[in-house]
């Protein structure tokens, strides 16, 4: 049985005091059962207070995004290197503001992808639709091709040791959440997917779901039997509520 991962992107939020009682409230509340991982992602500067806050806890932390590039006049970059000097562990890449955001192309991602592998860091790779590609019934179409730019540039092996999170861009943030069997049919494509190129890197893959998660819906989406956990946006800035995701997942 594949271990479920609940991981929070706290996006642009944050304080040091909101930090400190955050993650004081996870620790206090988690326990050493291993059938659920715990992952978050806080803005850059906060990366530091984290990692004093989460040793030894068992708890992981990542960064947001990163430069693939390993250093130069890059202002306001930050490097992969710089992520593992944090402990980090992981980061995400091609998170759906990102790319509407900040214009970063499939091709984009891909190169943050292998930078990340490359460098050690696990790469939390993010797919999803828009609600107009939903509506045209090109949803497969468009996850497809976000998988295809990494697969087309660097083969199937560099999956071996990543994470895919499949977030609907209509779900983000909206209070809309795509129904579990909606969820299910995408994630149940990009395991056949991966599959297909390679059956045990396919088997073996978390594929998390993002998309206003909540500790009402997280038990009936993390019940579908390819949706492995959880990218929590806005409940994980919520200790209660990540928690309860979290529990949802055992």
């Amino acid at each position: 049985m594949r271990r479920i991962l609940v991981a929070g992107n706290w996006k642009m939020h944050g304080s040091l005091a909101m930090v400190d009682e955050l993650i004081s409230a996870l620790v206090s509340g988690s326990s050493t059962d291993e059938s659920a991982d715990l992952a978050v992602f806080p803005p850059f500067p906060y990366l530091d207070r984290v990692r004093n806050l989460l040793q030894d806890t068992g708890i992981a932390w990542g960064g947001q995004t990163l430069n693939p590039v390993a250093q130069g006049a890059y202002t306001g970059e930050v490097s992969a290197s710089m992520l593992l000097d944090l402990g980090c562990s992981m980061v995400l890449v091609g998170h759906s503001e990102r790319r509407a955001l900040f214009g970063e192309s499939d091709e984009d991602v891909a190169v943050r992808f292998d930078a990340a592998h490359k460098s050690g860091l696990q790469p939390v790779l993010c797919v999803g639709e828009t609600l107009e590609e939903r509506e045209a019934g090109i949803t497969e179409q468009v996850v497809g091709r976000q998988i295809d730019a990494v697969i087309g540039r660097y083969g199937i092996q560099a999956f071996a040791q990543a994470i895919v999170a499949y977030e609907p861009v209509w779900a983000i943030g909206t209070g809309k959440t795509a129904s579990p069997d909606q969820a299910q049919a995408v994630h149940a494509f990009i395991r056949d997917k991966l599959s297909g190129a390679d059956g045990i890197i396919g088997g073996q893959i978390r594929i998390l779901y993002g998309g206003s998660v909540n500790g009402s819906n997280a038990a009936d989406l993390f019940a579908q039997d390819d949706i492995d956990g959880g990218l929590v946006g806005g409940a994980s800035l919520k200790a209660g509520e990540f928690l309860a995701i979290r529990d949802a997942a055992r």
